[in-house]
Order: structure tokens, then C-alpha cells, then sequence
């Protein structure tokens, strides 16, 4: 029996000891952000327990930020999740450990983003929008099931969960404006996705097979977009003050050792692949996501249903000899499953506006008002029948600055 006596740390639960996530906090217990692993309803700060660990181990754990976790590497990561396991299923605890309530901590960004992918990789989001946008055309263009599709975001606007989302202002010219106007953005918009965390050596070229040496762990992301702002700037390069102005990171990351259960197989993609992009054994992973909007559950996004894995999606934005680096963020795109409430975005679950989402107050929606609160959660299947746990990623929006 461990000796942390919390009902919500239990094999059965989705923060039980098979899942472990890392996390920065701040408390006034504590001198300074403290790395630390989520048990339960509780986090454990690890600066406090450094001499349980190997020398090796206790220069990391003893950090304010998971950098020099992630640029140890694969072989250091397994070591130290072993470490973990032991210490928090032993019967009494390490001398100097803290726990303390999730209530009570402050959550920091875990890790310095060093440089951030969003990709386009859900078969059902792509024929969804190109459906909406090219009505009379094919949904998905030429080159989607060829390539995963992304575009480069912006590092320093990544926020940890929790943050608020401060309306965009931008330009945006509807189909009656005579010239586009400037303002706060009107068709705001939520994205639910999953995120990547990579470390590791600085390298390029990381093949598809050798991707999980180079994935830390996974996080749920919200990719906020102003759809009307997108609208007007994306042609001819795509996405640019739409996207750059706020993306939403969970504040604790999942180790991807805590999924060797959740691993399936995508769909089948219907064309013959390019070999930089064929996995021995595919990486994609069974998440079960829900979104809810101010309490509301809309939708349940099946990540299981991505078209392109992660290992695929490093593959490629490697393969032309970009580096890759510790601390770099890659997410998945917009999750969407073949129904109606498996929508992972709002453009698609009001169908660009014209079917209202009533909520469970009564109250319509089509796009996120003022005031407006989202959270997205996720779990996965764990070891021996259990669940793992990935911690929520939430924001509210605010009204836009005065321009």
C-alpha cells in the first residue's frame, strides 16, 4: 500500500501510479518552481525528495523547469519514471516529501517552448471545413493524404492552462464588406488537439521508427482561432495573427511510457506512402477527449481516428534537415470523429455559424462570447485494465483591448 493517502491515486483512477505526469508549481511551501509529479488530487515537488534519486537524477529533478529533463534523453527519462514509480508506491514516504493539493499550487509553463508545429491532421476536421468552404469542390485537397499538413506557430505565445484568452483584434472582411474592417475578432474559436513535448540530443532527420526516442510525453492543447481573422489573411501562405495570438498547454505532460496500451494503428490512408513515412509499428494513440463549453459537454473527439501519427508528423518536419530541439511542441491538429458530437472545433459543430449549440442553461452558441469558459480532458487505456490521465487544458475568454 503507498503511503499517499489520497482516494484519487488509486490503480483505478486516471492519476494513479501508471500515469505520473511532470509539472512546474509554485507554493509558498516551496523555494521557488519545483519540478513535480501529479498523484492524484495531489502534487509531489521533487526538489524536496532530490537525495532519494541517483546524483544523475537529483541535478534534474532538483530544476525550476522540465528543460533539463527533456534534453537528457530517452534512456534518463525511463530511469527517472522508474525512480518515481518506486518512491510513490513504497510504503512510507521519502524523507522530505511534500504534498501538497492541487488547489493550493501554482501551475507554471513546464518547459521553455523552443519551437511550435500545429499540424492538419484529422481526415474528418479537413473534409469537414474543405465541405464548408469548397462546397462544390473536392473536401480534401490533392496533397493531404500524401503528407501531414502544418505550418509553423509561434513559441512565445504558448501559455500554460489556465490562462486567459484575451479576444484577438485583427482584420476581417466579410463576403458584404466593401474593404475590410479592424476590430475584435467575432467567430473566436476553440481547436482540441494533442500536443507533443520533444527532447533529446539536437538532431534532424528523425525517422518515423526512432520518433519515440524523441518524444517526451503528450499534452492536451486548445489551438485558439479566430476564424474571421483566418479567413481573410490565410491566402496564399495560411494561418499567421488567427493562430499566434494565444495556444493553450496543459500544465502537466503524460510520459509517453505510460502509454504502451493506448497504442492502435490510424486508418488506413488509401494511397501508397512515401517510405520516410511508414511505420514498423504505428504510433497512433486510443485518446477518448471531451470538450465542454461552460460546463456543457459539446463533444467527445476520438484521437484514435487521426489519419497521421505522431511519429509520422516528426518524420516529416524533419525530414528536409530541419532540427529538431529540446523543448520543441508539435500538436496534432483539430481532433473530429465521423459524427456530429465527435467535432473537435466549433466551426464545425456549428457548422460555420448556421446550426446554434444550445447549452445546458438554455443559452445558444455559435462561436465563444465574452465571458465563455472551455475545458478539454482526455484519458487513455492504461496497464492491467486501468485508465491514464491527462491533466485539463482550459480557458476563458476576455474582451478584446481597447484598440
Amino acid at each position: 500500500m503507498s503511503w499517499i493517502e489520497d482516494p484519487a491515486f488509486g490503480a483505478d483512477q486516471p492519476f494513479g501510479p501508471q500515469t505520473l505526469p511532470y509539472g512546474v508549481v509554485e507554493s509558498p511551501e516551496l523555494d521557488g518552481p519545483a519540478v513535480a509529479v501529479r498523484v492524484g488530487d495531489h502534487a509531489l515537488p521533487l526538489r524536496p525528495i532530490a537525495g532519494s534519486f541517483s546524483d544523475r537524477l537529483a541535478d534534474l529533478v532538483g530544476a525550476d523547469s522540465l528543460d533539463a529533463v527533456l534534453a537528457a534523453g530517452r534512456p534518463v527519462w525511463s530511469e527517472l519514471r522508474a525512480r518515481l514509480t518506486e518512491l510513490v508506491t513504497a510504503g512510507s514516504a521519502p524523507r522530505g516529501a511534500k504534498l501538497l493539493p492541487l488547489g493550493e499550487v501554482t501551475n507554471r509553463l513546464p518547459f521553455t517552448v523552443a519551437d511550435y508545429v500545429d499540424f492538419y491532421s484529422s481526415r474528418h476536421h479537413a473534409e469537414n471545413v474543405g465541405r464548408m468552404f469548397r462546397p462544390d469542390g473536392d473536401p480534401l485537397l490533392p496533397n493531404w493524404t500524401h503528407l501531414p499538413i502544418g505550418y509553423h506557430g509561434r513559441a512565445g505565445t504558448v501559455v500554460v492552462s489556465g490562462t486567459d484568452v484575451v479576444r484577438p483584434n485583427g482584420q476581417r472582411k466579410g463576403p458584404k464588406d466593401p474593404a475590410p474592417v479592424f476590430g475584435p475578432s467575432i467567430r473566436l474559436d476553440i481547436e482540441a488537439e494533442v500536443g507533443f513535448v520533444c527532447g533529446g540530443p539536437v538532431t534532424s532527420r528523425v525517422s518515423v521508427n526512432k520518433a519515440p526516442e524523441h518524444i517526451f510525453g503528450v499534452a492536451l492543447v486548445n489551438d485558439w482561432s479566430a476564424r474571421d481573422l483566418q479567413a481573410w489573411e490565410y491566402v496564399p501562405l495560411g494561418p499567421f495573427l488567427a493562430k499566434s495570438f494565444l495556444t493553450s498547454v496543459a500544465a502537466w505532460i503524460t510520459p509517453l511510457d505510460a502509454l504502451s496500451q493506448a497504442r492502435v494503428a490510424p486508418p488506413a490512408m488509401g494511397n501508397e506512402l512515401q517510405d520516410y513515412l511508414v511505420e514498423d509499428r504505428p504510433l497512433g494513440l486510443d485518446l477518448r477527449m471531451e470538450v465542454r463549453w461552460n460546463d456543457t459537454l459539446v463533444s467527445r473527439p476520438p484521437f484514435a481516428s487521426m489519419a497521421w501519427t505522431c511519429a509520422q508528423q516528426l518524420a516529416h518536419m524533419t525530414v528536409n534537415g530541419a532540427t529538431l530541439r529540446p523543448g520543441d511542441l508539435f500538436a496534432s491538429g483539430t481532433v473530429s470523429g465521423p459524427e456530429k458530437n465527435e467535432r473537435g472545433s466549433f466551426l464545425e459543430l456549428s457548422w460555420g455559424g448556421k446550426e446554434p449549440v444550445v447549452l445546458d442553461d438554455g443559452a445558444e452558441r455559435t462561436f465563444l462570447e465574452d465571458g465563455d469558459t472551455v475545458v478539454i480532458t482526455a484519458t487513455a487505456p492504461g496497464p492491467d485494465g486501468s485508465v491514464v490521465g491527462f491533466a485539463e487544458v482550459s480557458g476563458t475568454v476576455l474582451p478584446a483591448p481597447v484598440a
